[in-house]
């Protein structure tokens, strides 16, 4: 079992949605958090046809049971009965009810109740597994070919699992939600965007590879985002002395499910595929921690016209790191971190995480650190 890093209200305090991948451990942590709670499971076929053909029957069990706003009432899957939030909507403002909604996709409750309770419910989000949650067992070479959902990372057959979340993913998510009119292409389109992990998107040249328009596959990438299998890394935007270059970079939500689409194999240190899900990770890690800690920072990467670029860049040019997985860093890793500093001498801190195993400092003050010791930096709290 693991200590989740994401902080929920105490019971009884706040209504709030949490959203996250499928699998990701939501439910598992709402009933950790709220062992007492009223639990409502829309994947539960009976319960999903009766709330479904009756949103009503929520407001009258609640009501015959006698409200009780110390406890949580948690709605699991609230995206298959985007209706139960009118009901939802009036037991909080008439009975003073506090609510927990979990689900992979806002994308069938924006279409069924557009406000999404008009700013009267909090907005969390829960990622996969990070290396301060998994704590002294943290192994990156598992991590990088697991993935970070809990269930995948501990099993023993993770492909297996994963070639199953993937389907999984298609025929219940997108199928069963009639996101998409042509699956199969949009199947194509999942195995060709797992190529374009960690790297600026080009929607014309991945169109001409899956045979849709443009405008077919920027509908594809927002169906990715929306139900959380993905997420954009926008260039940093405040220029400097030149033109910045380079369209939002794009990022599978978990490399597990990046190295089953992209048929990597297993991933082995020294290899392409190892390092471009080192810099998943790094991604993951930074993006994860800004959130849970709801810091008021934006993760950014920055890139000149030149091609000269820094990975990841915290807030305004607080943090710059460079995701290297090598375990011999040269003056070439360095590059975008020196020429950053020329453009902006005011930078706070400046790292390359990598596979070393001695911590270092360059004499124009870049640390150099190793995976670990980026975890554990971060974690703490010694980074930001």
């Amino acid at each position: 079992m693991f200590q989740r890093s994401l902080i929920l209200p105490e019971p009884g305090t706040e209504t709030f949605f949490l959203w996250g991948p499928r699998q990701a451990g939501k439910s598992t942590l709402l009933k950790q958090h709220y062992p007492d709670s009223v639990w409502v499971d829309l994947l539960k076929a009976d319960e999903f046809r009766r709330y479904a053909s009756s949103p009503e029957r929520l407001r009258e069990e609640l009501e015959a049971a006698g409200p009780d706003p110390s406890r949580q009432v948690v709605i699991d899957e609230i995206q298959k009965v985007p209706a139960l939030l009118n009901e939802v909507h009036w037991l909080i403002e008439n009975r003073d009810l506090r609510f927990a909604m979990c689900g992979s996709s806002a994308r069938n409750v924006r279409r069924g109740a557009a406000n999404l309770l008009g700013g009267r419910a909090l907005r969390y989000e829960l990622r996969g597994l990070t290396a301060g949650e998994i704590g002294e067992d943290f192994n990156l070479d598992r991590l990088l070919n697991h993935g970070y959902l809990p269930s995948i990372y501990e099993s023993g057959q993770p492909r297996h699992r994963l070639d199953a979340y993937i389907a999984d993913y298609l025929r219940e998510e997108v199928a069963a939600e009639g996101l998409v009119r042509n699956l199969p292409a949009f199947s194509d389109f999942l195995d060709t965007a797992a190529l374009s992990d960690g790297d600026p998107v080009n929607h014309s040249n991945i169109a001409r590879e899956c045979g849709v328009s443009a405008p077919t596959v920027k509908a594809y990438f927002s169906i990715l985002t929306d139900t959380l299998l993905a997420r954009w890394l926008p260039r940093w935007r405040k220029r400097a002395k030149r033109r910045l270059a380079g369209a939002p970079k794009f990022y599978f939500d978990d490399v597990g499910v990046v190295n089953r689409l992209a048929r990597r194999g297993e991933l082995l240190r020294g290899s392409d595929s190892y390092g471009k899900a080192f810099e998943n990770w790094i991604f993951h890690e930074l993006s994860a921690f800004v959130a849970y800690r709801e810091l008021d920072e934006q993760l950014t990467y920055w890139r000149l016209p030149s091609g000269i670029e820094v990975d990841f860049i915290v807030g305004e040019m607080r943090l710059a790191i460079e995701a290297k997985a090598t375990a011999k860093i040269t003056g070439q890793h360095l590059k975008g971190l020196r020429t950053l500093a020329e453009e902006h001498p005011g930078i706070d801190r400046r790292f390359v995480v990598c596979l070393e195993s001695r911590p270092r400092c360059t004499s124009d003050k870049i640390d150099i650190i190793g995976a670990e010791d980026f975890a554990l930096k971060l974690w703490r709290g010694d980074l930001l």
